[in-house]
């Protein structure tokens, strides 16, 4: 398989194998693996909420297991409030390191009270906790960032469970591209079309999703901003436009066009304007990605024979090869803390999801599926999202690093692809 049939869900070519049966936008989560040092915790029920439309504890539950850093620990049936003090005994013998409690209320304007307290059940003591006030729309977010509490809490990395994910689905003939939360529920549709919808990136704020449509018949680059719901054409030049990448700064965009024959890299600015070309390879050069510090843009050629990954200076100078493991490696990715590569891997007529460590060089493969695509780092570099198969299925997964923890979130037998994974936003 070429260059051009397998690198371009974020160019143009592969589009045409884009077909899969119906998508949902909800998502069951499904954990598997274990993790060698995961610190026990318990959620129990919050106090009120069997009349509450969202149950807290169990959101809660799920984003942290999902994280790998925890071990549930039975909370039994019980509910505790933020205020009673824990029988800490009972808890050290249930095995717990850690115990979450809380409590929802309705208020008379129909708001909703929502207050938790975060208990070390070693020492006894009381590690904090934190009250929200917000309306019933807001309830799968407060849950989130009571996770986030206590994920920065109990590890020293901030949670990453408030953070929003996008994806693209095909529903018969219908494309959606979908903004969700990161267990990725609570979807909303930022764009319906007849026409394929591709190559979903984040701005650096998470204000805006860069796209590729082709509405028009042929693949252009939109900017979309989230909270409006208005676009900007950024790139409708002669040939194809794909594969947008967003520079650090959130100026400019890195993109993919063949304006002038083989497809090359070109930057121009957020907004649109006459693009600068960064490359002269006369190969195919494509999938971008600037590494956090925006020191380099990496990228993916064929100039030396077979798909690999490469990197330059911003301004196009200083190419040189990253990936030697394999012949055939695209769709890089960088972690946000600058010390990861995660990439797809050809391995024996199977692709799979493999990271590098850029310091030293060492690859390492961290999945066993044969069709993975498209990984996208959490923000706080912790966990990988990617799309793949499993059972005859298209489904999203996430993963930690080292591989041993893996959640699954599977749409209703559709089609899931193209997953990034936001930045942080502001609370």
């Amino acid at each position: 398989m070429g260059l051009t049939s397998k690198i371009c869900r974020r160019t143009v070519i592969a589009l045409m194998a884009f077909t899969a049966s119906s998508a949902f936008a909800q998502f069951r989560v499904e954990v598997s693996g274990v993790g060698l040092t995961q610190m026990p915790i318990a959620v129990a029920s919050f106090r009120g909420e069997e009349q509450a439309p969202q149950k807290i504890a169990g959101i809660v539950q799920a984003d942290l297991q999902r994280s790998g850093q925890f071990r549930l620990v039975e909370a039994s049936d019980l509910a505790y409030d933020e205020s009673s003090r824990p029988d800490v005994a009972q808890w050290r013998q249930k095995g717990a390191d850690s115990l979450v409690t809380g409590s929802i209320a309705r208020l008379a304007d129909g708001r909703f009270d929502v207050r938790f307290r975060l208990w070390d059940i070693v020492k006894g003591q009381d590690v904090g906790g934190q009250s929200y006030v917000v309306q019933q729309a807001d309830l799968r977010l407060v849950a989130h960032r009571v996770a986030d509490f206590v994920y920065e809490r109990l590890t020293g990395d901030k949670g990453i469970f408030s953070t929003r994910i996008a994806y693209v689905t095909k529903a018969a003939s219908r494309y959606n591209l979908w903004v969700a939360d990161a267990d990725g529920e609570n979807a909303q549709s930022a764009l319906a079309s007849p026409e394929p919808i591709i190559s979903p990136a984040w701005s650096p704020t998470g204000g805006q999703l860069a796209y590729v449509s082709f509405e028009s018949r042929k693949p252009v680059v939109y900017v979309h901003d989230v909270a409006s719901g208005k676009r900007r054409l950024v790139a409708n030049f002669k040939g194809s436009n794909s594969a947008p990448a967003w520079a650090p700064d959130g100026k400019s965009l890195v993109v993919t066009l063949s304006r002038d024959g083989a497809s090359q890299l070109y930057t121009l600015d957020a907004n649109g304007g006459e693009p600068r070309r960064l490359t002269q390879s006369g190969s195919i050069d494509t999938e971008p990605a600037y590494s956090p510090d925006g020191r380099y843009i990496y990228f993916v050629s064929d100039r030396g024979g077979a798909p690999q990954i490469y990197r330059m200076a911003p301004s196009g100078a200083g190419v040189e090869r990253v990936t030697f493991v394999g012949n055939y490696n695209i769709s890089p990715a960088l972690s946000p803390d600058g010390r990861w590569l995660a990439y797809i891997s050809r391995v024996g007529g199977a692709f799979k999801l493999h990271i590098m460590e850029l310091a030293s060089g060492t690859v390492t493969a961290i999945t066993d599926s044969t069709s993975d695509e498209s990984p996208s780092f959490s923000p706080n570099s912790r966990l990988i999202v990617f799309a793949t198969h499993q059972q005859g299925k298209e489904a999203l997964m996430t993963s930690t690093l080292d591989g041993k923890i893996k959640a699954r979130l599977a749409g209703q037998g559709g089609d899931i692809r193209e997953p990034d994974w936001g930045p942080f936003q502001k609370q």
